[in-house]
């Protein structure tokens, strides 16, 4: 087995994808689960360069950005395979991963961010989630801490998050594209599958975003790869204003 250490943060939906990418491959690892906003510093004190999970060691290297795990999972280990042998279906899912990682990962983030930022309750959950002794008073203390991650994302604003609502119907309509097509959503998962459906798993966790897509294609793949995720925000964390376009095309 090739030996493997993975660390990422319990909210983070890149962190699971990796760490299904190498459940799926059968490489042994070890998992370590960082502090929510603490990630960046502990990942200097293990030798990373950038303040991003997933953040992967396999052998002697060190790997972070989950394109870039994908791509190291498969040298390491070819099968099972996370990427097409045939080049016309590899290019269409090397493709969808890209637009994953580009265009539907960062709308949850922000999201779940701009709540954060906004909610003594969402930090309460949060630090109740990831095992925090007194969590009320770690939410209160770390609102300083949300608010940097906030801007981090571009969500110490309203405008980004509020876009994000408005064409998130859009992203799904893609999501269930690509499903249609049969570029992911096949029994054997790929890489752009565990880069979508974990994007999509977390949605499902905001429980104002949710009805926009339960009942659709999307929302069964990320329930079948990821039948579980850690935490959720209740209903009424977003404005109601704001959920308009999901209610008129969810």
């Amino acid at each position: 087995m090739v030996p493997a250490t993975l660390y990422g943060t319990p909210p983070s939906h890149p962190s699971h994808a990796a760490r299904l990418m190498l459940e799926h491959k059968g490489i042994e690892h070890r998992m370590v689960w960082l502090l929510p906003g603490m990630w960046p510093l502990l990942l200097r004190t293990r030798g990373f360069r950038a303040a991003t999970v997933p953040a992967l060691k396999l052998n002697r290297s060190r790997i972070q950005h989950s394109l870039e795990i994908s791509r190291a999972l498969e040298a390491a280990k070819p099968q099972p395979a996370l990427f097409p042998a045939d080049p016309a279906r590899r290019r269409a899912v090397e493709e969808a991963e890209r637009w994953g990682e580009r265009e539907l990962q960062p709308v949850p983030r922000r999201i779940y961010r701009w709540c954060a930022r906004t909610s003594q309750g969402v930090r309460t959950a949060i630090a109740r989630e990831v095992g925090m002794t007194a969590p009320a008073l770690m939410a209160a203390l770390n609102k300083p801490v949300a608010w940097y991650m906030a801007r981090k994302v571009g969500a110490e604003g309203d405008e980004a998050v509020r876009a994000d609502l408005g064409r998130l119907p859009s992203l799904l309509d893609h999501v269930d594209g690509l499903i249609a097509e049969g570029v992911i959503g096949a029994e054997s998962p790929n890489a752009a599958d565990f880069q979508i459906a974990t994007s999509v798993r977390v949605l499902l966790t905001i429980e104002d975003v949710a009805p926009a897509v339960e009942g659709r294609p999307a929302a069964e793949l990320a329930r079948r790869l990821m039948p579980d995720y850690p935490g959720g925000i209740e209903a009424g964390a977003l404005p109601g204003e704001w959920l308009e376009p999901l209610r008129s095309r969810g």
